[in-house]
């Protein structure tokens, strides 16, 4: 069976002809460093990508035993192979041997070999501190670290914290080489490996699904989602080199990447952790980040939505279009950190969802979130800006991901999200949809109205946000809702919102809730909506 060569023309997949490694005489043979004894590849319906280098111009075979699966290709003239596997289903485990021959001068095989290699699904895990905060970090650490000697089916790779001015064709460090899950691989250390968020994740779905999960962690903290973008994003957007513009002393957040030259930070990690990787066929990817935009939140409208575009099209090409062009991609909306700090939270948080409040939505297809913002709490030893409690965020993504990403119609996911407002006497009735099933309200604040002077504004020239209490929860005609008191208003009320603030609430306790899946309480999110009044 012959691999699919063709697919390296740099005319058609202009991206693949810089994604490896030098070229030159005598290279060695062997796999790209993102693969590894105990990996997992990705199962059917899509087709695993296996690559590497070798010497330019010799014949390369690769064969999955058990089995007759056997590929054939040629190294390139830069010195790189790779071949594009057949479905196969989930399980394992099999061994992969790749064997390099060369006929002049004389007859020669070299042979390398990947064993315990599983099939299933293969999720990356990426973003700032909270992705890449650890689980021996987190809440029941002990008891949680021995649990993962129950997973030998998962697997965990991490990435080496590395940045880079110019695209690298392969990981420059790897932190954590692929592991069987075990209290060893699970509980390294902190801020190394491997990340709480990716494994409770990667847990939970595996608890569903029943077949090997492959987990790559690739996050670095403190960073801004511009180092994480392509260039082309960037100027998409319109953001060049935001950050070295930024003054530095008020961005005190963001580190000395190692491998960045100056101050330059825009596209560096996206170049050195997400560019080398894109040869691998993925189910879907997870991301928790944003804090570092705090202080800069306005463009994470555009960049965020560019950014997930812009790695799905990557990965779709980088694959010879074994990976989904809109493969699922889910996130963690950002928690909460020290109250009265005033930054831009509630803004990431809404700029997160395209400013719909929700996803999927038409300009997200496919992506799905959790809400984490009940999950701050004062006593953090990590600071306050970093939650423990990962364990129930892994929950509440991996319950959207079963929705979106493994398409269960039966799985509610969300949290209660508001269908429309009704304007009463000194009140709004706050009516929620039927997507989140009954509310329950857990606290009376978080509510604000728009008191304006003009009937359909709310901006700062005209209008205050005030505090609007609930009065009362109540459930007409089968449809949750909450009212809200106007009585601190004495103009025109032309919005509500709900939520907006650093932190919103104490842990868990923020207004409403709604009952998921699996009995799980999934938090109404933030949102804003206008009330929109008849002229006259």
């Amino acid at each position: 069976m012959v691999g699919r060569g063709a697919w390296w023309d740099c005319g058609l997949v202009l991206v693949l002809c810089t994604l490896f490694f030098s070229s030159g005489e005598g290279l060695p043979f062997k796999f790209a460093s993102v693969y590894g004894d105990h990996m997992v590849l990705q199962q059917a319906p899509h087709r695993a990508v296996l690559w590497g280098q070798g010497d330019p111009g010799s014949n390369v075979t690769v064969q999955i035993t058990p089995g007759n699966n056997e590929y054939k290709t040629v190294n390139s003239d830069a010195g790189l192979w790779n071949v594009t596997l057949d479905p196969m289903k989930a399980g394992g485990p099999y061994n992969v041997t790749a064997k390099q021959h060369f006929k002049d001068p004389i007859p020669l095989e070299v042979t390398i070999k990947l064993v315990d290699i599983m099939f299933g699904d293969v999720w990356i895990c990426s973003g700032q501190s909270n992705m890449q905060f650890t689980v021996i970090m987190g809440f029941n650490s002990t008891e949680e670290i021995l649990a993962a000697n129950n997973y030998p089916h998962i697997r965990l790779f991490t990435a080496g914290l590395v940045g880079s001015d110019t695209p690298l064709s392969n990981l420059d460090r790897v932190e954590q080489p692929w592991s069987v899950a075990s209290a060893a691989s699970v509980g390294g250390g902190m801020w190394n490996y491997f990340s709480a968020l990716c494994w409770f994740y990667g847990r939970d779905l595996y608890d569903t699904l029943q077949y090997p999960i492959g987990l790559v962690a690739s996050s670095f903290e403190g960073t801004p989602i511009e180092s994480w973008s392509s260039p082309e994003v960037l100027q998409k957007c319109k953001v060049n080199d935001t950050l070295s513009k930024i003054d530095k002393l008020s961005v005190n957040h963001l580190n000395n990447i190692p491998g960045v030259s100056g101050d330059h930070q825009d596209s560096v990690l996206w170049n050195a952790m997400i560019h080398p990787i894109l040869n691998m066929t993925i189910k879907g990817a997870i991301w928790y980040q944003g804090e570092s935009n705090t202080d800069h939140p306005d463009s994470y409208l555009c960049l965020f939505p560019a950014m997930i575009d812009s790695w799905r099209s990557s990965w779709y090409l980088g694959t010879g279009g074994q990976t989904d062009p809109t493969f699922p991609f889910g996130f963690m909306q950002i928690s909460g950190n020290v109250p009265g700090t005033d930054l831009g939270y509630p803004e990431i948080r809404w700029h997160q969802t395209a400013d719909y409040g929700y996803v999927p939505n038409p300009k997200m297809e496919k992506v799905f979130m959790a809400v984490a913002m009940d999950l701050w709490r004062p006593d953090s030893p990590w600071l306050t800006v970093h939650p423990q409690d990962k364990q129930d965020m892994g929950t509440r993504l991996s319950l959207a991901a079963r929705a979106v990403a493994y398409g269960d119609k039966t799985i509610r996911f969300q949290g209660p999200f508001p269908s429309s407002l009704e304007l009463g006497t000194n009140t709004i009735i706050v009516k929620y949809g039927e997507e989140a099933g009954h509310i329950e309200v857990r606290s009376t604040g978080g509510f604000e109205v728009c008191c304006s002077s003009v009937k359909n504004t709310c901006d700062a020239a005209t209008a205050t946000w005030v505090e609007a209490p609930m009065v009362h929860a109540i459930r007409p005609n089968g449809t949750d809702s909450v009212t809200v008191s106007t009585d601190n208003c004495h103009k025109i009320v032309t919005a509500v919102r709900y939520a907006w603030r650093e932190t919103p609430c104490s842990f868990k306790q923020c207004a409403v809730y709604g009952m998921g899946s699996m009995q799980v309480p999934l938090p109404a999110p933030p949102f804003i909506m206008y009330m929109r009044v008849p002229h006259g």
